[in-house]
C-alpha cells in the first residue's frame, strides 16, 4: 500500500509518523508491517525492504533528499533481484551483465535499459534516481471483465445438471459484478468436455448476448444464461468444465429507450439484489435460487483443499482410543 505524504513534514518527523503508523497498524489489526518512505514509489519500496532487513531502523526507514549518503548506502546493499518490479527472472540478466545492486541499475543508462529490456525496468531506473514515473493510484482500477467457470468434480450428462452449474456461476459472478458497482452489458457461457478423454469426440462451444439494458440482476444474467445454454447444447457428452463472463461494463443502469420499447428495467431490482446480498453476507443464512440444485453431485473439482477441521464436521479428524 501507498500513502502520499506531501507536507506531513511540515507537521511531523517522516520516521515519526512511520513509527505512528507502524504502532497503529499492529494495534488494530495485529499485523508487523515495515514502513519505508522515499520521493517516489519505488524508492519507499526499497526503504521498506530495508527496514525489514536492517533491524537498527525497527521497521520504519525514511529516504530524504537531506540524507543523500543513507539512499547511496541502501541501494549499493540491495540485491538488485530485490527491486521492487525487477525479479529474479531479470535481475540475473541484469547480473550477467555487471549489474549486482540497485546503485548500479540506478547509475545504467535508462535508454539504454529500455532498448534491452522494457519501459517498465527504465522507469525503475529513474525512480531510483528521484523521478517520480509511477503515478500514485488514489482507487484501484475497476475490472473490465468477470468471469466465473469451474471444473466440475463428476462428467454432467445431463442438460439439468449444466443447467444448475450455470445457474450457480451466473449468482457468484453477479454477486462480484455488484461488489464492483457495475452494470453489464454482455453475458457470455461457455461448456466444453475434456480434450484428452480417449474414445470421446472433443465439444467446445460459447454463446452470449448483447443486452439492451444493462443489468447487474442475478435474474437477468440466469435468463440470459438458461437461453445460450439452449443454443449450444449437444446431448451424448460428457462435460469437464463450464462458465460465464460478464463483460462490457458501465458504472450505471441507465440507457435511453422510446416510447414503445418493450425493454423495462425490473421493478425494485436494486432493493432486492441489495436484501439478497445482505443476507448472504450476514453469515445468519443464505438465499439461492431454485435453479442452482440442492445437493448436487457434478460440484467443482476440490481435491487440494484444506480441510476445515474448526467449522465442518466431516472435517473433525477422528481419535481413536484403544
Amino acid at each position: 500500500m501507498f500513502l502520499d505524504l506531501t507536507g506531513i513534514d511540515s507537521c511531523e518527523g517522516f520516521e515519526h509518523f512511520g513509527h505512528r503508523l507502524k504502532a497503529h497498524v499492529l494495534n488494530t489489526v495485529g499485523l508487523p508491517i515495515g514502513v519505508g518512505i522515499g520521493q517516489t514509489k519505488t524508492l519507499a519500496k526499497s526503504a521498506q525492504w530495508a527496514s525489514k532487513v536492517w533491524k537498527q531502523f525497527r521497521g520504519v526507514l525514511a529516504l530524504t533528499p537531506d540524507n543523500p549518503k543513507r539512499t547511496m548506502t541502501l541501494l549499493e546493499n540491495q540485491p538488485v533481484e530485490e527491486i521492487w518490479g525487477v525479479g529474479r527472472k531479470i535481475g540475473k540478466r541484469l547480473n550477467l551483465m555487471g549489474i549486482k545492486n540497485a546503485l548500479q541499475l540506478a547509475q545504467s543508462n535508462p535508454r539504454f535499459i529500455r532498448n534491452n529490456f522494457s519501459v517498465v525496468l527504465e522507469r525503475i531506473v529513474r525512480e531510483l534516481n528521484g523521478e517520480s514515473c509511477i503515478p500514485l493510484e488514489e482507487l484501484p482500477s475497476s475490472k473490465q471483465q468477470i468471469i466465473c467457470s469451474r471444473s466440475f468434480g463428476k462428467r454432467i450428462t445431463s442438460k439439468t445438471a449444466m443447467q444448475q452449474a450455470l445457474c450457480l456461476y451466473a449468482t457468484r459472478a453477479a454477486e462480484k459484478l455488484r461488489s464492483e458497482r457495475q452494470f453489464c452489458r454482455h453475458i457470455g457461457i461457455f461448456i466444453r468436455t475434456s480434450p484428452h478423454a480417449v474414445n470421446e469426440i472433443y465439444y467446445g462451444n460459447s454463446a452470449g448476448e448483447k443486452l439492451a439494458l444493462p443489468t447487474q440482476d442475478t435474474r437477468d444474467i440466469i435468463e440470459v444464461a438458461m437461453s445460450s445454454l439452449d443454443r449450444i447444447w449437444l446431448d451424448g457428452r460428457r462435460y469437464m468444465k463450464a462458465g460465464i463472463a460478464l463483460d462490457d461494463f458501465t458504472p450505471n443502469g441507465v440507457a435511453q429507450f422510446n416510447l414503445f420499447d418493450e425493454n423495462k428495467p425490473r421493478e425494485k431490482s436494486a432493493q432486492l439484489m441489495k436484501v439478497l446480498d445482505g443476507i448472504n453476507q450476514s453469515g445468519l443464512g443464505n438465499v439461492w435460487f431454485a435453479g442452482q440444485g440442492v445437493n448436487t453431485a457434478w460440484k467443482m473439482k476440490r481435491e487440494m483443499l484444506s480441510p476445515a477441521w474448526t467449522t465442518c464436521w466431516d472435517d473433525i479428524p477422528v481419535a481413536r482410543i484403544q
